[in-house]
């Protein structure tokens, strides 16, 4: 009966095994459906997270071409692209865009054309009741990935299809800008890079908006945008006219020509010229130093000077009127605290001059550089073109009839011909000497700096500045040099274009 009882009981139990090997091997195919699944997401997922990101980079470098390109220092500036952008000193409109393209594969590119393949729509929603159609066509230039001999690399550029630069107003960004008068009014937008004041024409730059379009072909597109604007190396201030810096005693020595030679050579801190819409101001000292003794130096003479001419004293004028108004400077600025700070002002300049000359590295003993050279070099420069000029080496503007516009930084002696002018801010710092002794009818309208920071091999003078001296010919002739906080605002040098906002424009 026992025997019976447990074959029975054996029996109930067959085909479990097989029951949970199904179960197990179901349980198996579920967890691996779910694995492909979640693997297909993450891939799909990554695959979008690349094409995101490859998009972005691809608006971001065409955004970052054109700040560059903007700058007329660049190799492939725009000013290089003729009927590209408005003549200089003329402003960008709002309404007259101009585009950057870059076509692949010989495809056709036309921004303004509403029924084409990469068609700017945003133009006309940004600026909707502001502008009417986008000029058709538009004036446009190339992408530099269109040019040799990134044109012949095996593999393509970014692929961003154009970008657009156009100006902008309070109305087209819905914006009251400073200063801030509760109107939003159509002026272009202008940014002093200073004090963070727009709308001043005078002594701001003008605001630009940069959008890129970007499209890969998978079909993934980006509108990215910026608004910037040229941003301003931070001078000292120009107290007078000619500043000749040097804080130990007996750092300064000056001989203008005399009342015989030249009885209409002067010295003059009367604000004045009209530049644009800029006005003259107050006056400033015809000329300040940073001590008595060097004060001395500049009126009676001494340390290898002769001084000013006592029948001609009256004539070096401005805060102090009747002269000679040579002032000591009530409080250093940082940037002329020492050599090694100037110098590390000149070399900001240095890096963003629009011309260099020589260029390469500079070499001691310094080269001359004559008038002709500076012509061949500043081709571009006018009076609504001011450029920043760096002479690594002496200038002798022997013969050279011309006015420049803009900074000139000379870093070893400046020989002037009174026949030439410039109109602007002149640098003498390095060497900081002048001479001259021709005569001409030519001037100086700005600010004039001069200091002795390197010594004959370009080593960097410690702790103190060396002697400054500007040591004319009796007879030289020229009418002077005159104050202009109009030239000195025109002449303003800049860094780069700053980045005022950034975006992502949703589509």
């Amino acid at each position: 009966m026992k025997a019976t009882r447990t074959t029975r009981k054996r029996r109930t139990e067959a085909g479990i095994a097989l029951l949970i090997a199904i179960f197990i091997l179901l349980l198996i195919g579920v967890v691996a459906i779910a694995l492909i699944v979640s693997s297909g997401t993450e891939s799909a997922l990554a695959g979008n997270y690349r094409s995101s990101t490859n998009v972005y980079y691809a608006a971001a470098a065409g955004l970052e071409e054109v700040r560059a390109r903007l700058r007329s220092n660049n190799p492939n500036s725009f000013n290089n692209a003729p009927n590209f952008l408005p003549p200089a000193g003329t402003p960008l409109g709002v309404c007259t865009p101009v585009y950057v393209i870059n076509p692949v594969g010989g495809e056709s590119i036309t921004p303004w054309n509403s029924g084409s393949t990469y068609a700017d729509s945003e133009f006309g929603q940004e600026f909707a009741g502001i502008c009417g159609a986008i000029p058709s066509p538009s004036p446009t230039t190339q992408s530099i990935w269109q040019s040799n001999p990134l044109n012949t690399l095996p593999f393509p550029g970014p692929l961003y299809k154009w970008v657009r630069i156009n100006g902008v107003s309070e109305l087209s960004l819905n914006l009251d800008a400073f200063p801030y008068d509760t109107s939003v009014d159509p002026t272009l937008l202008y940014y002093d890079g200073i004090n963070s004041r727009f709308n001043d024409a005078a002594t701001g730059y003008q605001v630009l908006e940069v959008t890129a379009l970007a499209v890969l072909p998978n079909g993934s597109q980006k509108l990215l945008q910026y608004l910037v604007a040229p941003s301003p190396v931070i001078l000292p201030p120009f107290l007078a006219t000619l500043t000749m810096v040097g804080k130990p005693d007996n750092s300064v020595a000056f001989s203008p020509p005399t009342a015989a030679g030249n009885p209409g050579y002067d010295i003059t801190g009367t604000d004045q010229d009209t530049v644009g819409t800029c006005g003259p101001g107050a006056p400033v000292h015809a000329v300040e130093v940073f001590n008595n003794v060097d004060q001395g130096n500049i009126i009676n003479g001494g340390n290898g000077g002769t001084g000013m001419p006592v029948s001609l004293r009256s004539k070096y004028v401005g805060i102090a009127n009747p002269g000679p108004d040579v002032s000591i400077m009530p409080t250093v600025p940082t940037s002329l605290q020492s050599p090694a700070q100037l110098e590390a002002l000149i070399q900001t300049i240095i890096q963003d001059a629009d011309v260099a000359i020589p260029s390469g590295p500079v070499t001691y003993p310094l080269p001359t550089i004559n008038g002709s050279a500076l012509s061949s070099a500043t081709s571009a420069m006018n009076s609504s073109n001011p450029m920043t000029i760096v002479v690594n080496g002496n200038l002798d503007l022997t013969n050279w009839h011309n006015t420049g516009y803009g900074l000139l930084l000379v870093r070893g002696n400046l020989n002037y011909d009174p026949d030439a002018s410039w109109d602007g801010i002149v640098l003498v710092v390095g060497q900081g000497t002048v001479t001259g002794s021709l005569g001409g009818v030519g001037e100086f309208d700005g600010a004039f700096l001069m200091a002795n920071t390197l010594d004959a091999s370009g080593n960097i003078l410690s702790p103190d500045f060396g002697i400054t001296t500007m040591l004319y010919g009796p007879n030289m002739g020229g009418a002077g040099l005159r104050y202009s906080s109009c030239w000195i605002a025109a002449a303003q040098p800049t860094s780069g274009y700053r980045i005022l906002s950034f975006h992502e424009i949703s589509q």
